[in-house]
Formats: C-alpha cells, structure tokens, sequence
C-alpha cells in the first residue's frame, strides 16, 4: 500500500545531510513550509544551500536558518524583500554566499532539472555581470547565456491539502515555486493543512501528483 504519511516533522525531515541543497517553496512568506524549514534546526545540518525565491523574510523560516550559522549559501531573485534582517546582516558579515538568478532563469532552471533537461539559453542576463563565467551564443543577432538547472538534494514544500499518495494541491497564490521544486529534487518533502482520502481531491485541481512526493506532514 502507498502511503507517504509520515508522524511528525522530525520524521519528515530525517536523513537530510549537511551541505545538502534544499529547495524551499514560497514567494516571501506565502506558501513557505515554515515548519519544515525550521525542522532542519533540531536535526543539526549545517552548511546548506538554500533555493528559494528570497533569502528570508523577518527571523523564521529560512531567516531563522540563516540567523542560526546552518546557510553556506543562498541562491535566490530576491535577498532584500520585505524585513531580510538576517539575510543581510549574515552578508555584510561575509558569513554567506550569494548568488542572485533572474525569477524567470531560477523557475526554468528548476523546471529543467525535473525535466531532464541539460541547459538552456536564455536572453535574461546576457551581457550583465549574471552572464560573467557563463557560456553565451548568438541566436538571430542576439546574445543569449546559457543556464544549467537547478537540482535539489530535497525539496521543502507547502500545499494545502493531500492524500496518502502524496497527491498535491495549492491554495490560490501559494502555489508559485512549490510545483517546479517538487519535480527538481531527490526527496521532496510536503506540509499540508489537511491529509484528505483517496478520491477526495479532484483530479483536475491536483497540480503535484504524488509520483514526485516522498513525504507528507500535516502542519495546523
């Protein structure tokens, strides 16, 4: 029997290495699995690289890893979004790495690693510092650079509610990164309000299905 539920965050969260990459879901604060972010902490892990869409947002969630010492490293669009305290003072203190990839490069090279796909060339950045190291080519008179994906050692995501299966659906806005990270990791992890039978959720709103879904916790 298929069954990804699991106890407790500390389950959901067990075997996750230091130095590990992790993806974390969210847009700022909305639709960010707080609690399993904050699970990492009791487990020890240090040296991450964190993915996500901004660096923090006031002292919980990411921030919270951030202020603790457990974050190498930040890929992310945003690191100075709304109250990014500790992302910024971890920078000015040199004790964090940064590198900053265009919103839609960080979605595509997400998508491409859980597509099975080995780069892209994308016009975004070419000619900027973003492009510096990075191979460029001429399409139609144009310079595009290419992007490699972005693969996760696991995901951290939030959905609002699923089944045993691990079948996955979002509320409203929530969604954004959490799919695409789903599909780019080896282990991907979900919190969800609610763990609902099988056949309860539509078929045609179930945006993650549970074939890229490994764990489910349900966080009130």
């Amino acid at each position: 029997m298929i069954d990804k539920r699991v106890r407790d965050l500390a389950a959901a969260v067990a075997g996750i290495k230091d130095g590990a990459t992790v993806l974390c879901g969210g847009f700022g604060a909305v639709g960010e699995p707080i609690a399993l972010t904050e699970a990492l902490l009791p487990l020890g892990v240090k040296n991450l690289v964190i993915v996500a869409n901004n660096a923090g947002t006031g002292e919980i969630g990411i921030a919270r890893l951030i202020k603790e010492g457990r974050v190498r490293k930040v890929i992310c669009s945003y690191p100075r979004t709304t109250d990014p305290r500790e992302f910024e003072a971890a920078y000015k203190a040199g004790k964090i790495e940064l590198e900053l990839v265009p919103q839609g490069t960080l979605s595509e090279r997400l998508r491409a690693a859980g597509a099975g796909i080995g780069g892209f060339y994308t016009p975004t950045g070419a000619g900027t510092n973003l492009a510096e190291g990075k191979e460029t080519r001429e399409f139609d008179g144009k310079p595009y650079v290419l992007e490699k994906p972005i693969r996760g050692d696991v995901a951290l995501i939030r959905a609002l509610k699923a089944d045993r299966w691990g079948n996955l659906v979002y509320r409203k806005s929530a969604r954004n990164f959490n799919p695409v990270m789903a599909m780019a990791a080896a282990l991907t992890v979900v919190e969800v309000s609610e763990i609902v039978e099988l056949g309860a959720l539509d078929p045609e709103a179930i945006v993650t299905p549970g074939i890229f879904v490994d764990r489910v916790v349900v966080v009130r």
